[in-house]
């Protein structure tokens, strides 16, 4: 252990693209000592965007892990995508974080993944402090951005430091330093010295009634809170600076309030005030609540076992994320209690079997130090496992826990690959099983109707980031395809045929004659065949080649090629001769029949209908409802939910194709969106045409 437990803080940095999450990440580390030169988002030079990808296109697409000091604690940062394709990369690392810091530009304000992500650290109750970066841009707003802060995320800030001049550092009124507003003095950071020297002097005079109002509104909020505060506060109008962190880490560890802080990162200021915030107010392992889980034994299922963070507790931890490579996989370990030791076993209660622990490693972004045990609270990279897969707990073979696992979002956007030679086949059918257990929000799988391999991810440009990582990492040259849509057929009308086949083949007569009855059915069933022959009509064998033939004729397609469904068939009756009735005769008779139904009583196209539900905020709907309508969209029901309007639509998954693009457009990148396949219903006419 590197720290005590009480010392430790497990923290995600999380945002919208582009708020500049990563570079305040870098300057973290810089000013933490943990790197000697700061690297830049577009020059692709910084740690934790390690990734090519993420170096190119100047964005996080994998979390990444990192560790400093700061004022004797150990802070493990995560540093998470901004981007909504990436939602489950943020979703993953928040289920194991104990603390957040989100940023908001101070131009663009709260952003739709602003939205996401905070209702993400809801949905997990991880505490967080605020950060509005970007003070020194044109338009930067301070004030209209905390406003948002309330309105739009339903939050409740309060600020520890205001803005000395907004807009660019150049300009007479720019931003040039910070005040803080606990120890009520202003803070200039020497750019010369790249932020690292702080000179801290007495409030500028303009300044002081705006800082005095803004500290007034620190302490009411704070004094409210707790009854030592409050009494202090009534007897003097004020609050020495320990009160007010002692009673702010109170009210942030049990999510009534949070911190707002401000600076720019690019320019080096503000960026020490964030180390200091997380060191004072977000909480250790040990301030958040006992995890519990399910004991997993059949016989004591119903039995919660409690783990509390200590060293001195059996081991139990959880994998949140997995990185593959051709040659390996590496694990990434939430510890809540216990111990986990270099060179042992551990039990995975999902799979009832044990997991290997070749080797630990303490990361920091793409290199790592090795370790010989990690304690509870850590974060930690672990070789070895080869069954668990995210989401799953690892624990003391003697004392086994079931945690929660983790819940991910549904895939909404498909496509179709196929490698470009057949001897690569093989190695793309298991390099796909590689990255569907690293991803949890890809999936892979081969149509039926098509034999196209189909991917399947949360959106356009996180399948073409896993098509190139699979190009550059695997050595795998592909073709992509947009998928084809699986129509169906069925039949509208009741019908009873028969078929014969009656052949001479070297001098030996094959010959069956089979009745059937096909009748619609609505019970979305597919296709069901039964028998209503009398017995002894046929041997037993035979009658179940009828049944069987019934039931292959008609998946095998109807008058388009389409596979049937919604239809009940029949075998009704046979006309048997002994040596003469063979397999091949009654596969042949019911191709006939079954032929001649379709024929006279024609098929109906089906069209697969999608179940939409889209969350937007109202400014929106308007939008987005009159692009539904051009989709041929049958919106069912509008609902709020909060202070956003849920809009639930049923749609032909042929015209929902670009969908996740176009809803963004369409509601300034606010909105979301879940899909999911309901039914086959009657295709549109242009379909019924071709």
């Amino acid at each position: 252990m590197t720290s005590p437990i009480e010392q430790i803080r497990n923290i995600g940095i999380i945002a919208h693209i582009d708020a500049g999450k990563t570079t305040t990440t870098e300057r973290i580390l810089f000013y933490a000592g943990v790197t000697h030169r700061m690297g830049n988002v577009d020059d692709g030079t910084t740690v934790t965007d390690f990734d090519p990808e993420e170096a190119k296109r100047g964005i996080t697409i994998y979390s990444a892990s990192v560790s400093c000091k700061w004022q004797g604690h150990t802070i493990n940062i995560i540093d998470t995508p901004g981007h909504v394709d990436f939602t489950a990369e943020v979703e993953r690392s928040l289920r194991v974080l104990d603390g957040g810091v989100v940023v908001f530009s101070a131009v663009e304000g709260v952003e739709a993944q602003s939205e996401t992500v905070w209702r993400q650290a809801d949905k997990y109750h991880v505490p967080r402090v605020c950060f509005i970066n970007k003070m020194d841009r044109i338009g930067a707003g301070f004030d209209r951005v905390f406003g948002q802060l309330s309105e739009r995320l339903r939050a409740n800030p309060i600020a520890i430091s205001i803005p000395i001049g907004e807009g660019p550092v150049t300009n007479p009124t720019g931003f040039r330093g910070i005040i803080d507003l606990v120890q009520m003095k202003a803070l200039y950071f020497n750019s010369a010295e790249q932020g690292k020297v702080i000179d801290v002097q007495p409030i500028p005079e303009d300044e002081q009634l705006r800082a005095e109002e803004w500290h007034g509104k620190l302490i009411d909020a704070i004094a409210l809170i707790d009854d030592e505060a409050f009494a202090i506060y009534d007897e003097t109008g004020d609050l020495p600076e320990d009160q007010i962190i002692r009673v702010l880490r109170k009210a942030v560890v049990s999510y009534q309030l949070q911190p707002v802080l401000c600076g720019s990162s690019l320019d080096y200021i503000g960026v020490q005030p964030i180390l200091d915030a997380v060191v004072r107010y977000l909480p250790s392992p040990v301030d958040v609540a006992a995890v519990e889980g399910k004991n997993p034994s059949p016989k004591k299922a119903d039995k919660i076992e409690v783990r509390q963070p200590s060293d001195k507790e059996p081991f139990c931890g959880l994998v949140f994320k997995i990185h593959a490579d051709e040659h390996s996989e590496l694990y990434f370990v939430r510890i809540y209690s216990g111990v986990m030791k270099s060179r042992s076993r551990v039990l995975n209660p999902r799979t009832g079997d044990k997991e290997m622990i070749s080797q630990l490693w303490r990361m920091e972004a793409d290199s790592r130090e090795k370790l010989d045990e990690a304690s509870a609270g850590d974060i930690v990279g672990v070789v070895g496992p080869k069954d668990a897969v995210t989401g799953d707990t690892l624990c003391d073979q003697a004392n086994g826990i079931l945690l929660e696992s983790i819940r991910f979002p549904e895939s909404v956007i498909s496509m179709a690959i196929e490698p470009e030679t057949s001897a690569d086949r093989k190695k793309l059918e298991e390099t796909l099983k590689v990255m569907v257990k690293q991803d949890p929000t890809f999936s892979a799988k081969i149509s039926e109707e098509t034999g196209q391999t189909i991917i399947s991810g949360m959106g356009e440009l996180h399948l073409e980031i896993i098509s190139k990582r699979m190009e550059r990492d695997f050595h795998i040259k592909m073709r992509t395809h947009k998928p084809r849509v699986t129509y169906r057929e069925t039949i509208s009308a009741k019908v009873q045929q028969e078929g014969t086949f009656d052949r001479q083949h070297a001098g030996v007569r094959q010959f069956a004659k089979v009745t059937i009855l096909l009748d619609p059915d609505s019970s979305d069933a597919g296709v069901t065949v039964t028998s209503k022959m009398k017995p002894n009509v046929m041997p037993i064998e035979l009658a179940e080649i009828f049944q069987q033939a019934l039931r292959d004729e008609l998946k095998g397609g109807g008058l388009i090629g389409y596979p049937l469904i919604n239809v009940k068939a029949v075998a009704v009756d046979a006309h048997y001769v002994e040596g003469e009735t063979t397999e091949t005769a009654i596969r042949a008779s019911v191709a006939d029949a079954v032929r001649q139904a379709l024929q006279a009583v024609g098929t109906t196209l089906l069209e697969p209908i999608m179940k939409l539900e889209v969350v937007t905020p109202s400014d929106f709907v308007g939008n987005i409802s009159a692009d539904l309508n051009a989709r041929r969209a049958m919106i069912v029901n509008t609902e709020l939910r909060g202070h956003l309007v849920v809009i639930i639509a049923e749609s032909p998954l042929a015209k929902m194709f670009g969908y996740s693009t176009d809803v963004r457009s369409l509601s300034q990148g606010r909105a979301s969106f879940t899909m999911e396949p309901l039914r086959y219903d009657v295709a549109h006419d242009q379909q019924q045409d071709s």
